[in-house]
């Protein structure tokens, strides 16, 4: 397991030399998601399956996310029953590895972390990469209905402007947050007709929250950093970005490594709220 530093929940993180001794364990499966859509077939974990967060973790052509039925059915074709303890991870810090916990959250599967530092501390560390598929013996999953608790959409989003009792984090860059761009300087520049972030937003960057190695910071530098924002646990915190996998990133923090009670992603995010007519904007 990785170190406890605090955490709330501290078997939601599992550490890389964890999974190197029981990644193959009958019981385990380990699931691949990166931004970088072709990673997965240069090199994977061993026994790691890989989706492709464009194909398995959204709906088509409707944009949401995945139905209780398609959730079902993508866990039970990856060897993922009910009872399996699930560990992901993925590259960019795990931004779409967290998108998956929070869509496995969601829908009530109780046995999943994130592999502390993802795909690039596995490598940076000298652990083996395979490109052998692994061995998926299909089973039959049964989703729980979706938390909607978890989940903001933009009536709630317009509902919380000037709330002193809820705090809106924009964890995108600050470039995005100023306006300057509409999407992470080495992505394309698409998906909202207008920059700027939502009003009475705070600019913390996902970024903040890990280290060096792209582990997580400790939980005392982690309230430090929420805290000086007066991002804190006697609050609604609703956390948004470009397109929702780096706030479900800040939302695994707040939820799961600080305890905060009630943290929202808004998956629609800036695509969302960049394109509606007439929602306030800040610049």
């Amino acid at each position: 397991m990785t170190k406890v530093n605090g955490y709330a929940r501290p078997h939601a993180l599992v550490d890389t030399a964890w999974v190197d001794n029981h990644g193959t364990d009958p019981n385990v499966r380990l699931v691949e998601v990166d931004v970088d859509t072709s990673a997965y077939e240069t090199g994977h974990i061993a026994g790691a399956v890989g989706w492709h967060w464009q194909h398995d973790l959204q709906r088509r052509p409707v944009r949401d996310i995945p139905t209780r039925e398609e959730w079902a059915a993508l866990l039970g074709r990856s060897g993922i029953d009910n009872e399996t303890n699930v560990v992901l991870y993925g590259d960019n810090n795990n931004w779409f590895a967290a998108f998956a916990y929070w869509l496995f959250t969601l829908y009530g599967h109780q046995e999943v972390a994130l592999m502390d530092g993802g795909r690039v501390k596995w490598v940076a560390e000298g652990r083996p990469l395979t490109q052998d598929p692994p061995q998926v013996l299909a089973t039959t999953y049964q989703a729980g209905e979706a938390n909607v608790r978890l989940r903001a959409f933009r009536d709630q989003v317009t509902a919380a402007l000037g709330r002193a009792d809820t705090a809106l984090v924009d964890v995108r860059s600050p470039k995005e947050f100023s306006g300057e761009l509409l999407a992470p300087e080495n992505l394309p520049q698409e998906g909202a007709q207008r920059g700027g972030h939502i009003p009475g937003a705070q600019s913390i960057p996902w970024a903040t929250a890990v280290a060096a190695d792209g582990t997580f910071k400790s939980a005392a530098e982690l309230r430090s950093i929420y805290g000086e924002k007066e991002v804190t646990p006697d609050k609604a915190t609703i956390a948004y970005c470009r397109i929702g996998e780096r706030s479900a990133h800040t939302w695994f923090v707040l939820t799961e490594l600080l305890g905060y009670p009630e943290v929202r992603n808004y998956d629609g995010s800036w695509t969302e709220w960049g394109s509606l007519i007439g929602a306030p904007i800040e610049r």
